[in-house]
């Protein structure tokens, strides 16, 4: 897929935030450096990034403290940039994207996503950018929840939740530059309750669209999700 058709078609920018610590993960380095099939596991992400075409720049987020990354071989690839993160994701987000400000036009998109998610399917990202390419606000990558789901109260069940509007949020999350922007700058001004991009634009009315991704589009949170990823990396 050619996504710049036109001189005036907008940009593609990718923001991947890695600065977090992985704490649920016990390792003694953040868990997107973890080794991985060979790799660490933010070199499997970025290296399905940098295979999608026309992608304009990707805009690593990374903490002011990180003394891993400078010594891995994708530290030398010019399409991906540095950024300082913040303390939390939302802040990571938009560190990136006042960085891109000097550069990037109001409709350009820019596309989200986990470093902790290195299974991702690069049809999936494809089929997402299809299918929001002329979405009026923009939209997610995600999946119907198939397990069920319970409320749970002092460790005591105090009911099921029906499931049948429930979706699993995934990344990549897919939204205008300028949009994104407004939208988590105002929500982090106002204390809004911000856990990914699209609850910052969800939070001002925005309706972004869910598009069905694949489940095997794993986050790796927790040390059992290794041998999972590893499973499936190798299958490929």
């Amino acid at each position: 897929m050619n996504l710049s058709q036109s001189s005036q078609a907008p940009a593609y920018w990718i923001v991947v935030p890695a600065a977090g610590v992985g704490a649920r993960m016990g390792a003694d380095c953040p868990k997107q450096y973890l080794p991985l099939v060979g790799r660490r596991v933010i070199e499997h992400t970025l290296e399905r990034l940098l295979t999608l075409p026309n992608i304009t720049g990707i805009y690593l987020v990374l903490g002011v403290d990180d003394t891993y990354w400078n010594d891995l071989p994708l530290a030398q690839n010019n399409r991906i940039h540095r950024v300082a993160g913040g303390a939390e994701r939302c802040d990571s987000v938009l560190n990136a994207l006042e960085q891109l400000h000097e550069i990037a036009l109001p409709d350009d998109w820019v596309l989200v996503h986990d470093a902790a998610r290195p299974c991702i399917h690069i049809q999936s990202i494809l089929h997402l950018i299809e299918q929001v390419k002329i979405h009026p606000v923009g939209g997610i990558l995600g999946v119907p929840v198939s397990d069920t789901l319970k409320q749970v109260n002092d460790s005591v069940i105090d009911s099921t939740v029906d499931r049948c509007l429930l979706w699993q949020a995934q990344t990549p999350q897919m939204f205008r530059f300028g949009l994104l922007r407004d939208c988590l700058k105002r929500g982090l001004i106002e204390g809004k309750l911000i856990t990914d991009e699209s609850s910052a634009l969800e939070s001002y009315g925005y309706r972004p669209l869910m598009v069905q991704g694949r489940s095997d589009n794993i986050k790796i949170t927790r040390p059992e999700d290794l041998a999972i990823a590893a499973m499936l990396l190798q299958q490929v």
